[in-house]
């Protein structure tokens, strides 16, 4: 686990192969860990013993990350399937799902950061599904030039995002949140590819059980994180 978040900005070079969310698992998180503001923590980073130890002291908070990494999954999933599809009415209502999803997060983040962490996060998930939205409409279109342009976007919105959680959590850096966050952009170019094309029903499920394996992945290393922040807070 601590290879994968070791990857930093050189991941971009391979920015469309096959790979090996979010800032949404932060904001969730923070609303289980506590509901007072608190000013954003300077500690040192963690050794990979501590790291490893967190998930033993901390299920509740694993479990909930990961739940809601999933759900990110999940609502963009059907997004792509009901594009696939040519389902206009079950587009919008999974489009919904995703808006709905964000809000919920930044309002978490905002019960423990205060209005405007919870805005500034809320415009860069809007971000986020902005990129993963026009990815996939240009997936199915057949237009090359939006993808590559949807990707870049997608890439620019990590290294915010990246930027803002590491601003929280000085147990983890940008460099390597940016570098798992491009690992998870190359997941949704993987699956919006593989269904548009319509590959074979095995492939995309593998592909679709990897993007589960590395959200828990980033879930878990949030986690971590979350849980030496604030040890006698996080269950």
């Amino acid at each position: 686990m601590g290879r994968y978040l070791a990857m930093n900005c050189q991941t971009t070079t391979r920015l469309f192969m096959k790979p090996i969310s979010i800032a949404c698992s932060l904001a969730f998180a923070f609303a289980c860990v506590t509901a007072t503001p608190v000013a954003f923590a300077q500690s040192s980073p963690p050794n990979q013993s501590s790291m490893a130890a967190t998930t033993q002291t901390a299920p509740k908070l694993h479990a909930a990350l990961r739940t809601l990494w999933h759900g990110h999954l999940v609502a963009t999933h059907d997004y792509a399937v009901a594009v696939h599809a040519n389902n206009s009415a079950k587009a919008a209502k999974a489009a919904d799902a995703v808006v709905a999803n964000a809000k919920q997060i930044a309002d978490a983040v905002a019960g423990f950061y205060g209005k405007d962490a919870g805005d500034g996060l809320l415009k860069l998930l809007a971000g986020h599904w902005s990129g993963v939205k026009a990815l996939t409409d240009a997936a199915k279109a057949g237009d090359a030039t939006g993808e590559q342009n949807a990707m870049s976007d997608l890439v620019s919105n990590g290294t915010a995002i990246a930027k803002f959680l590491a601003g929280a959590n000085s147990n983890w850096t940008e460099g390597a949140l940016q570098g798992a966050l491009v690992m998870h952009v190359n997941d949704h170019k993987t699956q919006v590819d593989e269904m548009m094309s319509n590959a074979p029903a095995a492939t995309q499920a593998k592909s679709w059980a990897e993007m589960q394996q590395h959200m828990n992945m980033i879930a878990d290393v949030l986690s971590d994180g979350i849980a030496l922040q604030f040890p006698d807070k996080a269950h």
